[in-house]
């Protein structure tokens, strides 16, 4: 074959094709570029300066430090309203669980006030122990069984008993009745007689015990 005729070959050849697996990627390609491109140009700020442009600039941070310290100012006046509204509001709580408390203790004192007659009108009948061994047995084991359920009661809300005959006079917590004279010396204001058994809820008098009080005096008889 002549060198003419392989040349009219190869011109009459097809060209080609491009898969079009190949084409869709060179497009996506020329895509992304021109979009890198667009990102790129936009995310650059120029700055033109005039003659006056130093100055401008000047006054726009003047401006933007300005802004900025009334924003601190603006912030440190809120979160200080805020911190005193939350500890007025955690004051209030407080004050409120205590008004609470106040309340459930003087209900709590008023209902057992009560029963404190009840527990005397006991006391009375066991005072004077020969007439109430006379009582018949089984009756006296009931009443006796009935006053124990009551002082568990009142031990468990928290009352005791106060005044003990011997211990020292505290005006706090007993009601002088009587004074006793006494030539002893060691008795001086001491209990002498209880004469009605005063009761404490927790720390809180709810009446003071009355007793006879012993009181010096030299050449007592």
């Amino acid at each position: 074959m002549s060198d003419e005729e392989t040349k009219n070959k190869e011109e009459n050849k097809p060209e080609k094709k491009e898969e079009p697996l190949e084409a869709a990627q060179a497009i996506g390609s020329e895509s992304q570029a021109r979009r890198d491109d667009s990102v790129e140009s936009d995310d650059i700020v120029e700055f033109e300066f005039n003659d006056d442009g130093e100055e401008d600039l000047k006054k726009t941070l003047k401006k933007f430090r300005a802004d900025l310290k009334v924003c601190k100012s603006e912030k440190e006046e809120y979160l200080t309203g805020w911190q005193k509204e939350r500890a007025e509001f955690a004051n209030y709580k407080k004050g409120e669980d205590d008004r609470k408390a106040m309340f459930s203790e003087s209900m709590r004192e008023r209902i057992l006030s009560r029963f404190l007659s009840v527990i005397d009108s006991f006391n009375m009948a066991f005072a004077n122990r020969e007439s109430w061994e006379k009582v018949d047995e089984n009756w006296r084991k009931g009443v006796e069984y009935i006053y124990g359920q009551m002082n568990t009661i009142f031990e468990e809300y928290g009352v005791k008993e106060i005044g003990k005959e011997g211990e020292a006079f505290d005006p706090n917590i007993h009601e002088s009745i009587e004074t006793i004279p006494t030539d002893k010396k060691e008795l001086d204001h001491k209990v002498a007689v209880v004469i009605q058994k005063g009761y404490k809820l927790g720390e809180r008098v709810m009446r003071p015990a009355r007793v006879n009080v012993y009181e010096h005096k030299n050449g007592t008889e």
